[in-house]
């Protein structure tokens, strides 16, 4: 199934140590192996690429433009970046961010992006302005993306790395008594492995929106413009099914808290302290209504243990 992780947000990008290609020679058009940079060249600002020349690369190519000053950005960081995408051979961008008032943010190495950019961005220091030659099988493959990324393409991005954060494995806030036992129950553990959520047998779901600390952190309070780093548990009350948990794969999720398309999920984390675990449970008219979603029946009450584990 899709994950759950993407139909809770409202689409907003094309998006979903590198080995060097041989670098080439250099003309008016191509520098280092890659395409010029013909305007915009500095970092922040807007870039102009020239088309690519001769046969590209058949391995990543990362081209450090200008390197920052920032940390080195690891696995599991939370990374704002802008960017341009062009295939090799075109003249115009496919998608940018840039221009756009808002960065677009990638976990390093969850496999929520391109693994092209997993791999070519991890180790680069933030305020770096880098070039990514990206090949078919670390892109989009032979089946492409739409009209303008035909199969096996061969794609091009100057990344700007504007910020970097580094994100906990879990929630470690002060444990908060779980005493309602007509509520689900969710684990304690801070290890940043499998959180478990047990819902009581035979129990009829609440009828309103459930947020409620199960470990209380100590950071800023969410708010309506923040985006959120978190994992979670969810299932669904009626079958008590599991149907994702990013605990279990080890990853996190950034979800911009304005293009959350779950109202009780919206309303259950706006408030909530940064560094905190909550029980979520969310009524069928907060949550997906009459409808279906992959795996989760129509009507459905959904229960979530989620670890807030940052705000960008």
């Amino acid at each position: 199934m899709r994950r759950l992780a993407g139909l809770l947000v409202v689409p907003a990008l094309l998006l979903s140590t590198a080995a060097c290609g041989d670098s080439g020679s250099d003309s008016a058009d191509m520098k280092n192996g890659v395409p010029a940079i013909t305007g915009g060249a500095k970092f922040g600002e807007t870039p102009k690429l020239s088309k690519g020349e001769g046969d590209p690369p058949k391995e990543l190519k990362v081209e450090t433009v200008s390197e920052g000053s920032g940390p080195a950005l690891k696995k599991g960081d939370v990374a704002q970046v802008n960017y341009l995408g062009q295939v090799w051979d075109g003249k115009e961008p496919f998608d940018q961010s840039f221009g756009k008032g808002k960065p677009f943010e990638v976990t390093i190495g969850a496999g929520m992006v391109i693994k092209g950019w997993d791999q070519g961005l991890e180790g680069k220091k933030v305020g770096s302005r880098l070039e990514l030659v990206i090949p078919p099988d670390l892109g989009y493959g032979d089946k492409g993306s739409g009209d303008k990324i035909k199969p096996n393409a061969t794609l091009v991005f100057v990344v700007d790395i504007v910020k970097g954060t580094s994100v906990p494995a879990s929630a470690t806030g002060k444990e908060v008594p779980q005493e309602d036992k007509a509520l689900a129950k969710t684990g304690t553990n801070t290890d940043g492995k499998e959180v478990s959520l047990t819902i009581p047998k035979d129990g009829e779901p609440p009828a309103k929106l459930v947020s409620n600390y199960v470990l209380e952190g100590d950071g800023p309070a969410v708010k309506d413009t923040d985006s959120v780093v978190v994992k979670f548990h969810g299932k669904t009350w009626k079958d008590d099914k599991t149907f994702e948990s990013t605990y279990a794969l080890d990853q996190t999720v950034t979800w911009p808290i304005d293009q959350i398309s779950v109202k009780g999920l919206k309303e259950g984390l706006v408030g909530k302290k940064v560094g905190s675990r909550i029980l979520l449970v969310i009524p069928p008219d907060q949550g997906f209504g009459a409808e279906a979603r992959g795996t989760i029946p129509a009507n459905s009450t959904l229960v979530f243990s989620l670890d807030i584990l940052a705000v960008m």
